[in-house]
């Protein structure tokens, strides 16, 4: 699947941010990665960016905080949440504000992948000036509870 445009992904772990570099690479997309929020923010190109993953929890600007940021802007760059961190509020929070999906590390490729094709849906209909449908979180596989919340 060759795109338009690059994934950002923002994780404060090197090794996190290089295995996600080869997953989105071998999905035929270009990925840069960056280690904190701020380094992503003083890039400045924002108009090619199909998503943002973000981990939660970061020194200095976390996840949340580049969200709120970024909402604050009027930013319509679909968002994936990843974390080590179980937090049911901060959870309730990103989805609010209209995250794409929220998914716990570790989790399968498949899922990631997942949410990668519907940032890519919602990316095609940003680039038509076509208005997108409703956003759904995308559901981590494993029934809902304490362990792995329902992100509905």
């Amino acid at each position: 699947m060759k795109t338009e445009g690059m994934i950002i992904v923002v994780d404060d772990d090197e090794s996190v941010r290089k295995a996600l570099e080869r997953l989105i690479k071998s999905l035929g997309i270009e990925v840069k990665t960056f280690a904190s929020a701020t380094d992503y923010l003083n890039y400045g190109d924002l108009e090619n960016v199909i998503c943002l993953i973000l981990d939660i929890r970061m020194p200095g600007m976390t996840g949340l905080d580049l969200q709120k940021h970024l909402v604050h802007t009027d930013s319509q760059i679909p968002i994936i949440f990843i974390t080590a961190h179980e937090d049911e509020n901060v959870r309730k929070i990103g989805l609010k504000r209209g995250a794409l999906a929220y998914l716990y590390k570790p989790f399968e490729d498949e899922v990631l992948i997942k949410a990668i094709h519907a940032a890519l849906e919602r990316a095609s209909y940003r680039s038509s000036g076509r208005t997108p449908p409703a956003a759904r979180a995308v559901r981590p596989p494993g029934p809902p509870g304490p362990e792995r919340p329902n992100p509905q």
